[in-house]
């Protein structure tokens, strides 16, 4: 009896042990996998002369705050997410032309281009009146000639700084989407996802299918670069910064068209304004932009593992003995690509 009885409790201390080293071990952290590389693009830089390439504000350039918003947040993106690969393409304080940019990007197998960059406002100038001016004139000629005196008004030009400020993040447009399906095209591997031969065999990438599918992984960065630019506004304006929207543009973002890959660029404020201007150049507000945007970045990566989630659920129902092809894929990626409306 004695035996049974500590047989039991023996068995109930041990079953307390394991129940309660169960209950306070920390949970295994999930790694994302669907963000492998982000590249990161500090806009404008020193040239060869030593002069600078970006705006100027009352004291400071466009050049210095661009490189040290992106190291702040490559900073802390390391710290968050050790295990996402960052590449800069502009590491150092000196310029890097356009097309090497983008051709980092893709030569990196990249998943997302973040460009930083500041805005800028052009002066507003306007006219005053200071008074009038007793001005001679004559009319007539020979005898009938006649002095005669006139009032003109005198003015003044005042340049006054521009108030704009706040932030605003551009996508590529999307009227100009051929320059983006040929970037794509012309970096054909970064579409051979791990099963990709498996599942659909070789493809040349000048057929038909394959440019189909290059219209199609179009219209999907499009989406996610809107989709990434949102959560990035959305986390500005949550910081008290005025939300100047998501916008698209066509000319002047060469970065933007020519990366194989989503691609937003980030106006994180105004130079010209000398309140902004003391922001951006603050430790305080390069780390606030810089932590805004790996909010963002999270909340896009748990937006973009829904979307895988829903595509493998729907590979898991399909016929395994159906021969699969380009456009079996292109209809499973153009009918789980959701929207997101902010």
């Amino acid at each position: 009896m004695i035996g049974r009885t500590l047989i039991i409790f023996l068995v109930c201390c041990l079953s307390i042990t394991i129940f309660s080293f169960v209950k306070n071990s920390p949970p295994v952290e999930k790694k994302q996998k669907v963000i492998r590389t982000i590249i990161v693009d500090a806009g404008h830089g020193i040239m060869a002369n030593g002069g600078h390439n970006g705006a100027k504000g009352a004291y400071s350039y466009e050049d210095d705050i661009c490189l040290a918003i992106s190291k702040e947040f490559v900073k802390n993106l390391q710290k968050e997410m050790p295990e996402i690969k960052i590449v800069e393409t502009r590491p150092t304080e000196k310029i890097t032309s356009l097309s090497r940019r983008a051709d980092i990007a893709n030569e990196s197998n990249g998943d997302l281009f973040f460009c930083i960059h500041v805005n800028a406002a052009v002066p507003i100038k306007r006219r005053t009146l200071t008074g009038y001016k007793t001005v001679t004139y004559y009319t007539g000629k020979g005898s009938k000639r006649k002095k005669k005196t006139k009032n003109e008004p005198q003015y003044k030009t005042v340049t006054l700084d521009n108030p704009a400020k706040g932030t605003e993040t551009y996508i590529w447009g999307a009227h100009k989407s051929e320059e983006k399906e040929l970037a794509i095209r012309e970096n054909a591997p970064m579409l051979q996802e791990p099963d990709f031969k498996k599942s659909y065999g070789n493809i040349d990438p000048n057929s038909p299918e394959f440019i189909a599918l290059s219209l199609l992984k179009t219209k999907q960065y499009f989406k996610r670069s809107a989709t990434l630019a949102g959560f990035v506004q959305d986390e500005f304006a949550k910081v008290g910064r005025v939300d100047r929207d998501v916008k698209q543009r066509g000319v002047g973002i060469w970065v933007l068209q020519a990366t194989a890959m989503p691609s937003i660029l980030v106006e994180t404020g105004y130079i010209t304004n000398r309140v902004e201007e003391d922001y951006l150049n603050s430790k305080s507000g390069q780390k606030e932009l810089a932590d805004c945007m790996i909010r963002a970045l999270k909340t896009y990566i748990a937006w973009l593992e829904k979307q895988q989630d829903d595509i493998d659920k729907e590979n898991k129902k399909s016929d395994k003995n159906k021969p699969k092809d380009v456009s079996a894929f292109l209809k499973m990626v153009e009918g789980k690509e959701k929207a997101i409306t902010r």
